[in-house]
């Protein structure tokens, strides 16, 4: 049983699981009294240097209380399976969230997408935060009671989630509103009659203080994708560093209220809502990068894709591995990135038709025109006709 042991220890040593580590003793915790024990860090870091030895970084328990809720699982099976359980079970959700928007023979690029490849390899839960995002965010309008629930537990990792309010009001979406508050509501709910009220008073007094040190003071920087990280990145003070990132919050939230403030051009409008909320949290890590695996799969193949929006897209996807490598020589590529994806979005977006995605057309005029061709005539002539025979009757906005 002992080199047993120091197996598992060497073996998730080398494949460096931290994040992993912690979801397994977080859904251990379930049965014996909740997380709240690995909220002091020196408990939480004498468990995983057990596990990956002791010559391990300092690490600090990250996760709302009620994410246990969804950890236990996990904690019932031993170290080795559970970590394969884990993989397996988050990359079969991302692609089945992901499985509306893009067709099955891209799922085999969403599966290899670099976001993934990250999380596998340091154990990190990505692949569930993406299926979240995503599946949120693809639902809202057909199946709103589902994009809310799924919203809802995307509060399990709060900094990924900070513009949907601000998208859903924008939009109206009342009911996925109504949804992912009653979802949150019940969560905390269940926490409080497993654990105690207290647990969340603990964890706003132990583990936020924490955080906010990592993210001011800890290192590991090539990890960081945000504005904030970068600048600390390259040097700067924390007073530079978070003045530039309340800038960048801020223009992304216009750009985000800019896009959805009249509907555009849905794909698009998904890619920047995406990027924006990147660009908007201070704190946002690789590993959480992989719904952008699920982005770049949604507009590959526009026929509107030039060469350089190709090259774009092929930047993006890879951005989760290249961050790393250019952080070595204290390069930011995220922030940078990542802006000039937004601000490339945001032209093709002016560039679209108002009248093609405006809020008054009728569903079968948007279905239509979204084809490569009806009835043998191309999308342009067909928008042309349709524009011809509104100027004549405004009640007519059909295509021949």
């Amino acid at each position: 049983m002992a080199t047993r042991t120091r197996t598992l220890v060497r073996f998730s040593a080398l494949f460096d699981w931290p994040g992993f580590s912690a979801a397994l003793d977080g859904g251990r915790s379930l049965a014996s009294g909740g997380p709240a024990a690995w909220f002091d860090y020196r408990a939480f870091d004498d468990v995983i240097r057990g596990i990956l030895g002791d010559g391990y970084p300092p690490t600090f328990w990250s996760y709302p209380p009620h994410i246990v809720l969804f950890l236990w699982p996990f904690g019932l099976l031993p170290y080795l399976p559970a970590y394969i359980l884990w993989c397996a079970a988050g990359i079969a959700l991302f692609l089945l969230a992901s499985s509306s928007a893009v067709g099955r023979s891209k799922l085999c690029f969403l599966a290899l997408t670099p976001g993934i490849v990250i999380c596998v390899y340091f154990g990190q839960n990505g692949f569930y935060t993406a299926a979240l995002l995503a599946g949120g965010l693809l639902n809202r309008e057909r199946r709103p009671l589902l994009s809310g629930i799924l919203f809802g537990i995307l509060t399990v990792k709060p900094q990924l989630g900070l513009l949907v309010p601000v998208l859903l009001l924008l939009e109206r979406r009342w009911l996925v509103i109504a949804a992912a508050a009653a979802t949150a509501a019940l969560l905390v709910t269940v926490t409080s009659l497993l654990f105690g009220w207290h647990i969340w008073v603990e964890y706003w007094q132990m583990v936020m203080p924490q955080q906010f040190w990592i993210m001011e003071k800890g290192n590991g920087l090539g990890f960081h994708a945000s504005f904030f990280g970068g600048a600390r990145l390259i040097g700067l003070s924390l007073h530079a560093a978070w003045l530039i990132q309340y800038a960048a919050s801020a223009s992304a939230l216009c750009a985000v209220v800019w896009t959805f403030w009249r509907r555009r051009d849905p794909g698009l409008s998904l890619a920047l809502f995406i990027a924006a909320a990147f660009l908007f949290s201070p704190y946002v890590l690789s590993y959480d990068m992989v719904i952008f695996g699920l982005i770049v799969a949604m507009l590959r193949d526009r026929t509107d894709n030039t060469a350089y929006d190709h090259g774009l897209l092929i930047a993006v996807w890879s951005l989760p591995v290249t961050m790393l490598l250019t952080a070595i020589v204290a390069v930011p590529l995220p922030p940078i990135l990542l802006t000039v994806f937004a601000m490339s979005l945001i032209v093709r977006l002016r560039r679209q038709s108002s009248a093609q995605y405006g809020r008054t057309l009728p569903s079968t005029v948007v279905r239509n025109i979204s084809l490569r061709s009806v009835d043998g005539k191309s999308v342009r002539a067909c928008e042309e006709q349709r524009l011809s025979h509104s100027k004549r009757s405004p009640t007519r906005q059909t295509c021949s």
